[in-house]
């Protein structure tokens, strides 16, 4: 993730204002995950949304999806929703157009593949990683009717810099009603996921927030 991206999260919204990253809604967030879904981490993210009856969304690459099928089929029996990742996390910018629509496709493929049709979503979703897709991309994606999804609320968890305490507070910092926060269910991410996500999830819903998937 640029470090730039990663200070100033705001800059994604001025660049490309028609992609979503905020929804206008009081008292709610929308926590959404990237990178999983794995047996280590993604279970244990579904057991603490659970605990507080919250609803996310989860932007899956598709190769941890063919190799993890069954963590997949959890996340979608709990009634979450699930996003395209691509098939293993491409950076938009040092990819041709060509190349990154068919490791797009290989990926929407899987995941189309593994739905049980529990529950349907009235949007299909994209995120590109690191926030990096040329505008042709971005073009070429949605016209294929997906909604790219970026974030206004950027955690930090996968920094290596970032110590547990600090994740927290950058996300508590930056949060807004209707914020969209990213984490991510990876190994990378797993200490400060595990202290951040529990804390955060506990002190909104204390304060009368709610936690939504984006359909």
């Amino acid at each position: 993730m640029n470090r730039f991206i990663l200070k100033y999260p705001w800059i994604l919204k001025k660049l490309y204002p028609k992609r979503l990253s905020r929804i206008s809604s009081e008292k709610t967030l929308y926590l959404s995950f990237d990178d999983g879904p794995i047996p280590e981490v993604t279970p244990w993210v579904l057991e603490q949304l659970e605990k507080y009856t919250a609803k996310a969304t989860f932007f899956c690459i598709g190769d941890n999806v063919r190799k993890h099928p069954e963590v997949f089929h959890q996340i979608e029996a709990k009634g979450h929703a699930i996003g395209n990742h691509t098939f293993n996390h491409l950076d938009g910018w040092k990819t041709s157009t060509s190349d990154y629509l068919e490791n797009f496709r290989k990926a929407e493929n899987i995941i189309q593949s593994q739905l049980q049709n529990l529950f349907t979503s009235e949007e299909k979703l994209f995120r590109p990683p690191y926030g990096k897709i040329k505008n042709k991309q971005a073009s070429e994606i949605t016209k294929l009717g997906y909604k790219i999804v970026m974030w206004d609320v950027i955690t930090g968890d996968f920094d290596a810099k970032y110590d547990e305490e600090k994740c927290l507070k950058n996300a508590k910092k930056q949060i807004r009603p209707g914020s969209i926060v990213v984490f991510h269910d990876s190994l990378k991410a797993e200490k400060n996921l595990k202290y951040a996500l529990p804390r955060l999830l506990e002190e909104y819903t204390k304060k009368g927030w709610k936690f939504k998937a984006i359909y």
